[in-house]
């Protein structure tokens, strides 16, 4: 492969994923089955729904007792209040809201930023059930790293789990990475000459994101590839994890 391509691979006929599962051999059987040989660096980039669901993060709605925000809150928006209690649980802090549009933006435990703590009802079978962020997304990606190097017998790979969020300042949402391992989250160029001989000072390339950007491609949300494997991607391997990227409170000049 020319060292200016990469390619992207979706990984199909994995089956519904229940608790207890083992990711790592279901993907490695279903690539098989695709005749799909696994090689050296490639990027695993897998969908938080399948790490989740395996993890067990389900939530029963039934057991849910809304407080009395997230009833109000409910009432406003036309949201389940329930969703909303499970959300405000799973976060540090609410950031913005607007009660018209039914948007909770918080700061999870973990540290991101996104709606609703990241819970969320859709591809999930049930209409009473919700399912939470795995609970501690770099350590999933690490093992899940280390049982395909064992299966496969490629020392070399990396994981990058995967979920939707969106932005400040544009519509619509891109896939972010929420957990990693095996692959150094950032290409930095600091201190490096640009095009025209200039240092460059601030410029970190969350390679990681863009991975997971890119991987929603042939993933997309509909389609039933929550696997995609990544391949001609130069990086270096690390587990600095993705929550090495995560912006310390006192230089977010964005809250």
């Amino acid at each position: 492969m020319d060292k200016n391509t990469i390619e992207i691979i979706g990984v199909t006929g994995l089956p519904e994923i229940k608790p207890g599962d083992d990711i790592a051999k279901l993907i490695l059987r279903s690539a098989n089955a695709q005749n799909l040989l696994i090689k050296e660096y490639d990027v695993f980039v897998i969908a938080q729904k399948i790490i989740s669901k395996s993890e067990g993060q389900f939530v029963y709605l039934s057991s849910v007792k809304p407080s009395s925000f997230s009833k109000i809150f409910g009432e406003k928006s036309g949201k389940d209040p329930r969703i909303i209690e499970i959300a405000l649980k799973d976060s540090r802090q609410i950031i913005k809201l607007d009660y018209e549009r039914g948007i909770l933006i918080t700061e999870t435990h973990h540290g991101f930023i996104c709606a609703n703590s990241g819970v969320d009802s859709s591809n999930v079978s049930g209409d009473e059930v919700a399912l939470r962020l795995p609970k501690k997304p770099d350590e999933s990606a690490i093992e899940l790293a280390s049982k395909i190097q064992c299966i496969s017998g490629i020392n070399n790979i990396s994981v990058i789990i995967s979920d939707t969020f969106g932005r400040p300042w544009r519509e619509g949402q891109t896939n972010f990475s929420i957990g990693s391992s095996g692959i150094q989250p950032t290409i930095d160029y600091r201190g490096k000459m640009d095009d025209f001989q200039k240092i460059m000072n601030v410029t970190e390339i969350a390679i990681i994101d863009e991975l997971a950007a890119a991987a929603e491609l042939v993933m997309r949300k509909t389609k039933r590839i929550p696997v995609a494997i990544i391949r001609g991607v130069t990086y270096k391997n690390n587990n600095l994890g993705t929550s090495s990227l995560i912006r310390n409170k006192q230089t977010d000049l964005f809250r």
